[in-house]
């Protein structure tokens, strides 16, 4: 094998057993009402704080047209549901303040 195949298949275990030991751990034990609702709130914070900076700054020279497009996008998905029509509505409404303003 080369160096690189190496290094890919070294990342791949270093990457996998952080994964696998809470599963092992966690597996075989009950975990309580409270964590458990915690936990289910980790992915989308995480998706949030993730999105949003990159969102805010994906038009540099207005601000206020990416922060129209992410308000929609959260409104609508918080009423409504729904990933596609909350995306090219917050992309829509982004475009509509970059024209007005």
């Amino acid at each position: 094998m080369s160096d690189i195949m190496w290094i890919v298949v070294g990342m791949m275990i270093v990457t996998f057993i952080p994964r696998l030991i809470p599963f092992l751990v966690v597996s075989n034990r009950t975990i309580p009402k409270r964590l458990a609702q915690f936990l289910e709130y980790v992915p989308y914070t995480a998706l949030g704080a993730l999105i949003i900076p990159g969102a805010i700054r994906a038009i540099p020279e207005s601000p206020l047209a990416a922060s129209a497009g992410i308000l929609f996008a959260v409104v609508y998905s918080y009423i409504k549901g729904g990933m596609i029509i909350s995306v090219v509505g917050g992309i829509f409404i982004a475009y509509i303040v970059l024209v007005i303003v």
